[in-house]
C-alpha cells in the first residue's frame, strides 16, 4: 500500500484519481483549498485523509506532503477566461502554488510528482496532431501558467533529482464536472442546458474541434505516469487523439438527452485556440497508455450521470 496525495483532489478529475486510488487499496490524502472544489465530490470517499488549505502557503504544501511517496498535482483554477479576467489570482493559485509544492515535495524526498499540464500550452499552432515536441505557443494566462509549472516541473527533475512528469490534459469531461460555472467545460454546459430543454450557446461558428477525453482516461494515464519507469522529467500527452467540432458535440448531445432545441451563438472568447488534437504515441510507447473509454461512450456516461444527479437534487 502506497501513501498518495492528490492536490486539488475535491474537483473533478482529482475526486475520480482519488476514487480509483481507493479502489486500488492505496492510501490518499487529498489537499483543497475549495476555491473551485466541493466537499460533495468526496461524500462517496470515506477512507480519504482530508486537509483544507491553500498550496500557495508554503506551510500548508508542507504538511501537504509530509509522508507521502506520491504527488498527483492537479490543483489549480482551470480556466482560461478566469486567467484573462483576474491573472493575479489564476497565476497565485496555479504558478506560485506549484513552486511550493514542488519545494516540499523536493525537501520531503517524494518519490514522483505527476503534474496535470494542460494542451492549452501549444495554442493555435496549424499543425495537427499536437506532439509534445512542437514549439510552444500559451494565448492565454492560464495556458502561460501551465507551461511555466510544466518547465519548473522539468528543471526540479534535472537540477534536484526530484521525479517529475507532466500529463498534458486535452479537454476532459466525465460526471462530477461542476456545470454551475461559466468556466466550465463545453460538455457539461451542453449536456446541463439540453437535460433542462434550454439551448446552449456555442461561442463562435462552432466549427472547432477538441480531442475530448473521458476522465476515466486519463486517470489512467495519470496513475501510469505515476510509476512508469524512466519517464522522469518528461512531457507526455494523454487523450483519444481524436477530434470533434462542438456543433458535432452539439447533436450528439442533443440527441442523447432528446431535447428539442437549435444552438445559439455567441462571440468567440479571448485566448480560445482554434483546434486542438493530440499524438498520443509517446504515451503508448512510455506508459503503455490506451484510451480505455470512447468518446461516444464517455459521452453517454456522462449524461446518464447528469440525469441522476438531477432526480437526487430534484
Amino acid at each position: 500500500m502506497a501513501h498518495y496525495l492528490v492536490t486539488g483532489g475535491a474537483g473533478f478529475i482529482g475526486s475520480h484519481l482519488a476514487e480509483e486510488l481507493l479502489r486500488r487499496g492505496e492510501r490518499v490524502r487529498i489537499v483543497d483549498s475549495l476555491i473551485t472544489g466541493r466537499r460533495a465530490n468526496l461524500t462517496h470517499l470515506p477512507g480519504v485523509e482530508f486537509l483544507e488549505g491553500d498550496l500557495a502557503d508554503l506551510a500548508v504544501a508542507r504538511r501537504a506532503v509530509d509522508g507521502v511517496e506520491y504527488v498527483l498535482h492537479q490543483a489549480a483554477i482551470p480556466s482560461v477566461p478566469r486567467s484573462v479576467d483576474d491573472p493575479i489570482t489564476s497565476n497565485r493559485a496555479n504558478i506560485d502554488a506549484s513552486l511550493n509544492l514542488l519545494v516540499a515535495a523536493r525537501d520531503a524526498k517524494v518519490r514522483r510528482v505527476v503534474y496535470a499540464g494542460s494542451s492549452s500550452a501549444y495554442g493555435n499552432t496549424p499543425t495537427l496532431p499536437k506532439v509534445e515536441t512542437m514549439p510552444t505557443g500559451p494565448l492565454s494566462p492560464y495556458a502561460l501558467q501551465k507551461l511555466v509549472v510544466e518547465q519548473y516541473c522539468s528543471l526540479f527533475s534535472q537540477l534536484y533529482g526530484l521525479e517529475t512528469v507532466t500529463t498534458r490534459y486535452f479537454n476532459v469531461f466525465g460526471p462530477r464536472q461542476d456545470p454551475s460555472s461559466p468556466y466550465s467545460g463545453v460538455i457539461s454546459l451542453f449536456i446541463s442546458a439540453m437535460a433542462a430543454g434550454r439551448a446552449p450557446t456555442i461561442l463562435g461558428d462552432g466549427e472547432q474541434t477538441r480531442d475530448f477525453t473521458f476522465v476515466a482516461n486519463v486517470v489512467d494515464g495519470v496513475l501510469r505516469a505515476c510509476h512508469a519507469e524512466g519517464v522522469s522529467g518528461q512531457v507526455i500527452n494523454v487523450a483519444t487523439g481524436g477530434r470533434i467540432s462542438l456543433n458535432q458535440l452539439f447533436r450528439v448531445v442533443r440527441d442523447l438527452t432528446g431535447a428539442q432545441v437549435e444552438a445559439e451563438y455567441g462571440p468567440l472568447r479571448a485566448g480560445d485556440v482554434r483546434d486542438s488534437q493530440a499524438d498520443i504515441t509517446k504515451a503508448r510507447q512510455l506508459l503503455g497508455y490506451e484510451p480505455i473509454v470512447t468518446f461516444e461512450e464517455g459521452l453517454a456516461r456522462t449524461v446518464r450521470w447528469y440525469r441522476e444527479a438531477a432526480l437526487t437534487t430534484a
